[in-house]
């Protein structure tokens, strides 16, 4: 099997890459949640951010188990973003499907943080 030879970064480097990658997916959890309970909503913006540090970020990550994890939050929220669009129809016309197709997307992309998360904090790469 040949396997891609993955990038060592120094120490510091990669413990700076990790904590960004925390705070990523603490920001993207946070969004998550709000959007499966009832009266808790927090701002869309922690998303945006969240998602602009890992697009500006990912490429200091690149050839390393952690590019991985830049994916995974950035496809994420792309895929989340786009289910909501699909949905929004559904929602705006008829409010309880709608709202049911949204909390499935809103529990999807709240495992897809809670997974990353785990394997970050175990230092695993997450599935291309």
């Amino acid at each position: 099997m040949d396997e891609t030879p993955q990038v060592v970064l120094n120490p510091e480097r990669e413990g700076s890459l990790r904590t960004l990658g925390m705070i990523s997916y603490l920001l993207h959890a946070v969004v998550a949640v709000g959007a499966v309970v009832p009266g808790f909503q927090p701002s869309i913006l922690l998303l945006v951010v969240a998602f602009f540090i890992d697009l500006f970020k990912k490429d200091e990550a690149r050839g390393t188990w952690q590019e991985s994890h830049f994916n995974w939050r950035i496809r994420s929220v792309l895929w989340a973003f786009g289910l909501y669009i699909i949905t929004s129809p559904l929602y705006l016309l008829l409010v309880f499907p709608g709202m049911v197709a949204w909390f499935i997307v809103s529990l999807w992309f709240l495992y897809r943080v809670a997974r990353g998360w785990l394997a970050l904090n175990d230092r695993r790469a997450m599935p291309v």
